[in-house]
């Protein structure tokens, strides 16, 4: 009976590793994720809603809590608070940002009842999803260090030709003023 015992607990163990196997691989390389619990969605609208967010570049995955949990964890990616209920990971697009506007926007129909948002992932650091909401998206970000790169090189080339400028109209308004004939002197 105890060899049984064994092979069974063996047989459990290895296919805990290899769901975590699984899972690793599916989100390998990934570094932003959303959290969220879905309870009460049929199946028919639940595959329509994943054939329309792999269409844009986000998967979805259930996964059981305490294997994410250890996935997470030798990612390097310590998340706490989110473990509870069902979790289903979404992952894609191009930023956290962006992935959390499409998230919002394919579910918000559906209502809070039956999506729930537990929080995000955002470059490995954990964030509620009102902030991933919030977050610039990759493009956004880029233009913002660009904009703060240009910005002091505008002000300085302004501060530069501003001065210049009211010297080069000083001159040019000397150079075009007329030279008065000079006054005859009385005569005594």
């Amino acid at each position: 009976m105890s060899t049984q015992l064994q092979a069974s607990q063996l047989k459990a163990k290895d296919i805990k590793k290899m769901q975590m196997d699984a899972v690793k691989e599916s989100v390998k390389g990934v570094r932003d994720f959303v959290m969220m619990t879905v309870v009460g969605l049929n199946a028919i609208e639940e595959n329509k809603q994943r054939l329309a967010l792999r269409k844009k570049g986000i998967r979805l995955q259930m996964v059981k809590n305490s294997l994410a949990r250890r996935v997470f964890s030798e990612m390097g990616i310590e998340v706490d608070g989110v473990w509870t209920q069902s979790t289903t990971l979404a992952w894609g697009g191009t930023s956290i940002s962006g992935l959390s506007k499409e998230l919002q926007t394919a579910f918000k129909p559906l209502g809070d009842k039956i999506i729930t948002f537990k929080g995000a992932i955002a470059d490995g650091q954990l964030v509620t999803f009102a902030q991933a909401l919030k977050l610039p998206t990759r493009e956004e970000a880029i233009g913002r260090v660009v904009t703060l790169f240009l910005s002091p090189a505008s002000r300085l080339a302004s501060q530069l030709l501003g001065p210049a400028g009211k010297v080069s109209g000083q001159i040019k308004s000397v150079s075009e003023k007329k030279e008065e004939p000079a006054a005859a002197a009385p005569v005594a």
